[in-house]
């Protein structure tokens, strides 16, 4: 599943595939509610992780535990990688993807982060991208993380110009569902 967040780290926009696994909708999600679906145990590591890679405008990697709604928990991987402007090529925010992890994976391990190159896990069924935007962040996310490990380094900008792009019309979607309701 896909997410956007602001320069203040802030969700701005998540999939649909949110609610399916946390039980969690998807406006309660949005600024810092998704946390609630954040094991308590796990809540500093991902809140420390995420407040590095804003403070640093930089690429995370993050395990943890999240909340369904019968008070079961599962592992994801979450990562993603920073957006910068075409203006003033600031920071704007990250595009990142939160995939479940097999069910046992990581219980014999306590949850990690680190800012550091993203690389995200293979997709599970139950975060499968949910519409062709989504799908479409997926695989760019993926081939940002291949471009440093196998060269081409000189098509790096434009694939975060696109990342940037697509980041941008999944956000605007968010703020077209709020007008409707």
């Amino acid at each position: 599943m896909i997410f956007v967040t602001d320069a203040a780290g802030a969700c701005v926009y998540t999939s649909g595939e949110w609610t399916t696994l946390t039980g969690q909708e998807i406006g309660d999600a949005l600024g810092c509610g998704w946390l609630a679906r954040v094991h308590p145990g796990d809540r500093p590591v991902v809140e420390d992780t995420m407040a590095d890679a804003v403070r640093k405008a930089a690429e995370f990697s993050v395990r943890y535990r999240l909340l369904r709604t019968d008070g079961s928990s599962r592992w994801v991987g979450a990562g993603g990688v920073p957006s910068f402007g075409m203006i003033g090529d600031g920071f704007v925010g990250h595009l990142g993807t939160v995939t479940e992890l097999a069910a046992g994976a990581m219980d014999t391990i306590g949850a990690y982060g680190n800012v550091e190159r993203f690389v995200p896990p293979a997709p599970h069924r139950n975060t499968m991208p949910g519409c062709q935007l989504d799908l479409v962040a997926d695989h760019l996310i993926l081939a940002h993380s291949l471009i440093e490990d196998d060269g081409g380094k000189e098509a790096l900008p434009d694939v975060r110009n696109a990342l940037f792009k697509v980041g941008r019309a999944l956000a605007a979607r968010i703020s077209q569902h709020e007008a409707l309701h």
